[in-house]
């Protein structure tokens, strides 16, 4: 991390994001590592086990639009704040009442919808601090909150194995409440914060088909992440009849590889630009995800190949959000809300359908390739519009930053 970039922004804010997303991510996605848990408990299907860990990444989508559309009207550091309370309200709701049947489990997943609306307030409180050349490297950092996903998978069917999993919500609300305070602490809204604009203003953002390209390209990089990170604990599971805690081992090194490469991903891209690195990325992610599809033999393999697509999707996450502040810098709270919101939405999207997948045909393979083909469109999709973006808002003359 050279000078340059400790000296363009404001570090504790960063460190403040990044905690804050990173804790969010891990509660948004509790319900995956412990749905072979719960489902044993609420005689779940194989649909409805994909739908429960589904749910709290659709709410956390269509949350996240709202976040936005609050960090430019309240400022990022309150519309954090205010988030972070009710997350917290629910796990200690949830852990001191209990969670009794499978309505009540999709009511949660809703209310940690709000932990995954952290997205939408995390970036853009890092991102208003740094210069363009550094867009990639600073929302790499605060994005790479990823990794709280792994704590999730890690030590989530343990402490359930342990304490029983309606008390793992209870323990969640700890690290949470350490990192409000920290947050409170702190983190400091930019100067440079827009003014407020109408709900109408935002909106305007959508007749932009550049806004939609990011969309698109967020809802197969993210979504693929989070969905993958969701299911992957069932997946072990059924597939090779892995133990939860094991499973959860197993998911824990996929996301972890996910998340590390996030920050990798921003930086690669600030130096030889977001669209080869997307490029790229997208090729890899296509080919793993449909090697995995078929079914491998051995778990080591299916975890090898598993690693590998999540290795690219991180980093195709770093990518897009190394293009998005350069092309809507001005709008960059409602495009993270936007954006955000679709990359939920694809992950919504995977996590279902891989239980319908597997309770229609018996297999994953139905969802895991129409996955990956929707990666091969996105690619398609980036290819048709390279040469605009390098010869209009992305053009040498106009940015420092390569895109």
């Amino acid at each position: 991390m050279n000078s340059s970039f400790l000296k363009s922004g404001h570090t504790p804010t960063l460190f403040a994001a990044f905690l804050y997303f990173d804790l969010s991510f891990m509660v948004w996605v509790l319900l995956g590592p412990l749905a072979v848990q719960i489902a044993a408990d609420l005689h779940l299907t194989a649909a409805q086990k994909g739908l429960m860990v589904a749910t709290p990444v659709l709410a956390g989508a269509l949350l996240r639009m709202v976040m936005g559309i609050l960090v430019d009207h309240l400022k990022p550091k309150l519309t954090g704040l205010i988030g972070q309370l009710i997350v917290i309200t629910a796990l200690l709701t949830a852990w001191y009442f209990g969670i009794h049947s499978y309505t009540q489990v999709l009511v949660l997943g809703l209310a940690l919808g709000v932990a995954g609306a952290s997205f939408a307030v995390a970036l853009p409180l890092a991102s208003r601090w740094y210069p363009p050349e550094h867009q990639g490297k600073a929302l790499g950092i605060a994005g790479a909150g990823n990794s709280g996903t792994v704590f999730a998978a890690l030590l989530a069917p343990g402490l359930a194995a342990a304490y029983g999993w309606s008390n793992v919500f209870g323990i969640a609300a700890i690290p949470l409440v350490v990192a409000l305070v920290v947050y409170v602490w702190l983190a400091k809204d930019s100067p440079e914060c827009p003014p407020a604009k109408s709900l109408t203003e935002y909106l305007k953002v959508l007749r932009d088909k550049d806004a939609w390209w990011f969309m698109f390209f967020y809802s197969v990089t993210f979504g693929g992440f989070v969905g993958l990170a969701s299911s992957l604990t069932i997946y072990f599971n059924d597939q090779y009849g892995l133990s939860p805690v094991v499973a959860g081992y197993l998911t824990a090194a996929c996301v972890f590889a996910g998340s590390l490469m996030r920050p990798i991903g921003g930086t690669v891209a600030d130096r030889i630009g977001g669209i080869k690195t997307l490029s790229l990325m997208y090729v890899l992610a296509a080919g793993f995800i449909a090697l995995v599809s078929f079914g491998m033999r051995e778990v080591w393999m299916a975890l090898a190949l598993f690693i590998c697509a999540m290795l690219a999707l991180g980093m195709g996450n770093g990518a897009v959000f190394q293009l998005v502040p350069q092309r809507f810098r001005r709008e960059i709270g409602v495009m993270t809300g936007l954006v955000g919101m679709a990359g939920g939405i694809g992950g919504f999207y995977l996590a279902s359908s891989l239980g319908y997948s597997k309770q229609l045909t018996g297999s994953y393979q139905t969802g895991l390739v129409i996955f990956a083909a929707l990666a091969l469109v996105a690619l398609t999709g980036l290819t048709a519009v390279k040469n605009r973006w390098r010869t209009t808002w992305g053009a040498a003359h106009l940015s420092a930053a390569k895109v």
